[in-house]
């Protein structure tokens, strides 16, 4: 249950990022709901809705109009600029049919509330939380046609307290809960949701939510959580998955964060991009110019190192993320040898520098370097171990790059794919890598190629990646 949606990659309680639990396959987001003063029910965390450095806004002091004049997505980052307080309303059409709500009521009107609820035929898909008094008037309403939830404690009572406040889950805190209470509690048919923020919001907390047999862990970082939980049940991958310039939908791309949240979802492989700077330095940068993921202009072959390190690599993804500055290739690799294997783009550096790093860092083996085939060429040259990655865009390219340079696997087009290819590759030793990017990001499309025998996707989208493989595995566990 993702905490005001996306919180850590799009304003929380707004369309962007209850948009992104969509594009993810999230089940549930947490958003919470407040009056205005001309009786509007908005999303809004905090009782000051504020935008920036601006000095903000009462809810409920202020009406609907007021409140939508304020700028919620530019503090964030400007390529959210534009974006509005949502009216309950608006978020019930947004999730109806694709994304279940827990609707935080801080300051409502429960017979209103239940109203909004059920004219939008969203009666299925929403859980009120609220104190067990305020959520008495909702039932009075609309008795049995909305869910309700409360938080508990165990010196609040037994579980039996939950079914005298006509409860269907209850809210237990991360370090609080016990299998024996979640037992007791789905005895009586009321569900469990773990509250997973702030310090507990970790890996140990959510595996004890996990293991006590919790229905909901409730979190800041849903897509680690899925991860973890997949990864214990998941032994052996049936297909190995790459993270496009690091887990770039999370975290600025080609920065360390992306690629330590990479390592975190548990990606085999990161795809990183590498530029040589004016005065003969290596940084991470997929584009030739320094204008699109940085605040710098230009490019970055005509520009020094000394600038390039003053640079934000962040700052446009998000706020948080503004001291990010560019990596360079030895401070990525020190960070990540070991951890994660390596899908190197040779972008714009010399074959003898690059082979220098990878033997400099004892990584040959854990490396496969992407490039056209001349370029790979003179890497073989140099050393016969390193382990080439040439782009195969048609079926009759097969033999005669497997002839000139002995890859070690293909980067495919995705649109060749195909049973009978990956047969004649995996034949001649060769493993298939192909990117899903764009239009194939879709679990029917990883789905097909893992059928067909694919080695490995490079994905924007881990969570669905992720979600291929947990069909798969479910599909072959006994």
């Amino acid at each position: 249950m993702a905490h005001g949606g996306e919180s850590g990659q799009a304003p929380a309680n707004t369309r962007p990022a209850l948009e992104r639990c969509i594009e993810d396959g999230l089940e549930w987001a947490e958003v919470e709901v407040r009056l205005t003063k001309d009786g509007h029910h908005v999303l809004a965390q905090e009782e000051l809705l504020k935008a920036g450095t601006n000095a903000g806004l009462v809810v409920a002091e202020h009406t609907l109009a007021e409140l939508q004049a304020l700028d919620l997505g530019a503090p964030f980052a400007a390529r959210y600029t534009g974006v509005r307080v949502l009216t309950l309303q608006e978020t019930l059409l947004q999730a109806k049919g694709r994304l279940n709500l827990c609707l935080h009521c801080k300051a409502v009107n429960p017979e209103q509330l239940a109203r909004e609820i059920l004219a939008a035929g969203m009666g299925r898909q929403v859980m009120v939380y609220d104190r067990p008094d305020r959520l008495q008037r909702l039932h009075e309403v609309a008795p049995g046609q909305v869910a309700l939830m409360a938080r508990w404690r165990a010196d609040m009572g037994p579980p039996a307290w939950a079914q005298s406040n006509h409860l269907d889950a209850v809210e237990i805190d991360a370090d609080a809960v016990t299998a024996e209470d979640c037992r007791a509690f789905h005895a009586l048919g009321i569900k469990v949701e773990i509250k997973s923020l702030g310090a507990w919001d970790k890996g140990d907390f959510w595996l004890r939510a996990i293991a006590a047999g919790a229905d909901w862990i409730q979190t800041d970082l849903p897509e680690e959580v899925l991860a973890r939980a997949l990864w214990q049940r998941v032994k052996k991958r049936p297909v190995l998955f790459s993270l496009h310039r690091g887990a770039n939908r999370y975290a600025p791309e080609n920065t360390l964060p992306a690629f330590q949240k990479a390592i975190r979802l548990g990606a085999d492989y990161v795809e990183f991009d590498v530029r040589t700077t004016s005065d003969g330095k290596f940084f991470l940068l997929h584009d030739s110019s320094l204008d699109g993921k940085t605040d710098g202009h230009g490019l970055i072959a005509n520009t020094s190192s000394s600038v390039i390190s003053t640079l934000s690599a962040g700052v446009k993804f998000g706020w948080q993320y503004a001291p990010v500055g560019l990596p360079t290739l030895e401070a990525f690799i020190e960070k990540v040898a070991g951890k994660v294997n390596l899908y190197f783009d040779a972008k714009a550096i010399a074959p003898q520098a690059l082979v220098d790093a990878l033997e400099r860092h004892g990584v040959l083996d854990r490396t496969v370097v992407y490039g056209p085939p001349p370029f790979l060429a003179q890497l073989k040259a140099i050393n016969p171990r390193v382990r080439l990655l040439p782009p195969l865009n048609s079926p009759e390219e097969i033999d005669t790059l497997a002839r000139d340079l002995k890859p070690y696997a293909f980067d495919t087009d995705w649109a060749i794919l195909s049973r009978d290819l990956i047969t004649r590759c995996h034949a001649l030793g060769i493993k298939v890598f192909s990117d899903a990017l764009g239009d194939h990001e879709r679990v029917e499309d990883y789905l097909q190629a893992m059928a067909w025998g694919i080695d490995l996707i490079q994905t924007d989208h881990p969570l669905r990646v992720m979600r291929a493989i947990e069909l798969v595995s479910a599909h072959h566990a006994p």
